[in-house]
């Protein structure tokens, strides 16, 4: 089955039956009164996450998805029969967004969930909802609510807890076959992966993880080269990527340095949630080489990575160290710790201290700065300066109120003017 992770469909829910108008009638029973009743709800539409399904490719087929309407009520108060609702089996990890709006409306990330993405109509109000003291006899009724209806956007994105990644004719695809079940194809030209496979690993005692591999990578991705970065969105689930490197490429002129470099920029490219997920490298095909040469080449491509982290290296036709590889994941899954290196230990690299600073702290050459000025401020100025200076402060000795006697403050009262006396004429 051709591998499909897009695709767009539309889904209408059923109408609201409408209500009915019917009046009691019975013999001997003269005034029986309205008894018309209510239409049946109509159905919804629900997506239903199931295992078992690993593509969208049947959506390409039956774009259009119903729901049943609501029966119209009927006399003697009966309600009519709502609408059965329409479930469609999606792959687990499909993404639903509305098509119009671009909202997303749930994520199925889980087997056995459920997302209701158009619900039926309301049924419609039979005759005896509106008999009231004043309208005894009332032929209204309600006609049923139509259904919602959408175009929904589908995107699958795999669940996987480990991720390869790498340049096409890596190893990758051969990894993933002699470590697992799965049988993609395998070639000695590029672009043989052309969507994504699936491998369970088990590792015994019922322990096992599931590995995803992707189509290459190559430069330019972001911008459509090759198969482009359209099925990086796989890795984005997963919880440990490993970067394969080909240690001994065919092409000559290629550098699994700059080439490994390269797809860590697409890579950041593309997102950077993804860019900061844990990252292992594996250096693949040792045994196109002798043991000690390889190591050797493997140790040389991680120092000029200037890569500080687990380390692997393996082959994936012999299988030499994949049992490392899958163990080390295995435990990583299991506790979320990485481990410190791995079959491959790289030397330890001595970071230096950067040097201290020549410069002066600014605090402390302002702190000279002011000595200076108090040390020059003390030495002995002109005679002239000098003398002035020295009567000025005799002046101020003589005028500052400071040297006289403190006399108590007291309350001055104005003089009493004494009488004029008169003077007799």
């Amino acid at each position: 089955m051709k591998f499909v992770d897009e695709a767009r469909i539309k889904v209408q829910a059923g109408k609201g039956g409408r209500g009915c108008v019917s009046f009691r009638r019975e013999k001997f029973v003269p005034f029986g009164g309205p008894d018309g009743g209510d239409g049946g709800d109509g159905g919804s539409v629900t997506l239903r996450s199931r295992e078992g399904i690993n593509t969208l490719a049947d959506f390409r087929i039956v774009r259009t998805f119903r729901a049943d309407n609501g029966q119209p009520g009927s006399g003697k108060d009966c309600t009519g029969r709502g609408g059965d609702d329409a479930f469609i089996d999606v792959p687990v990890g499909t993404i639903v967004r509305d098509t119009d709006t671009g909202e997303l409306l749930g994520d199925l990330a889980r087997p056995g969930m459920e997302l209701m993405v158009a619900r039926g109509g309301k049924g419609g109000w039979g005759n005896q909802r509106f008999k009231t003291s004043k309208n005894r006899s009332p032929r209204q009724f309600g006609p049923g609510i139509p259904g919602e209806s959408r175009e929904l956007e589908l995107e699958l994105k795999v669940i996987a807890d480990v991720g390869l990644l790498g340049l096409p004719n890596a190893g990758k695809s051969t990894l993933i076959s002699s470590v697992s079940a799965a049988r993609p194809k395998i070639a000695d030209y590029p672009f043989t992966t052309l969507y994504p496979n699936l491998g369970v690993i088990y590792c015994g005692n019922q322990r096992s993880f599931v590995m995803a591999d992707i189509p290459g990578l190559i430069e330019g991705a972001a911008d459509g080269a090759g198969l482009g970065i359209r099925f990086l969105k796989h890795l984005q689930r997963t919880r440990v990527l490993l970067h394969l490197v080909d240690i001994l490429p065919v092409d000559p002129a290629a550098d699994p340095v700059r080439d490994a470099r390269a797809i860590v920029g697409e890579l950041g490219k593309f997102s950077e949630d993804l860019l900061a997920k844990p990252r292992w490298l594996v250096l693949n095909k040792s045994d196109l080489l002798p043991e000690d040469e390889a190591r050797a080449k493997g140790i040389a491509i991680a120092q000029a990575l200037k890569y500080r982290g687990p380390a692997f290296l393996i082959s994936g036709v012999s299988r030499q160290g994949t049992s490392d590889l899958t163990e080390a994941v295995m435990r990583f899954i299991e506790t979320g710790e990485a481990p410190a290196q791995g079959n491959l230990p790289l030397p330890e690299v001595v970071e230096r201290k950067p040097k201290a600073a020549q410069r002066k702290p600014v605090a402390t050459t302002r702190k000279k700065v002011a000595r200076k000025n108090t040390v020059a401020s003390k030495k002995p100025a002109s005679r002239k300066a000098v003398a002035g200076k020295t009567v000025a402060i005799k002046v101020a000795r003589k005028k500052s109120p400071a040297r006289k006697a403190s006399k108590p403050i007291t309350a001055s009262r104005p003089a009493k003017k004494k009488p004029k006396q008169k003077t007799r004429r």
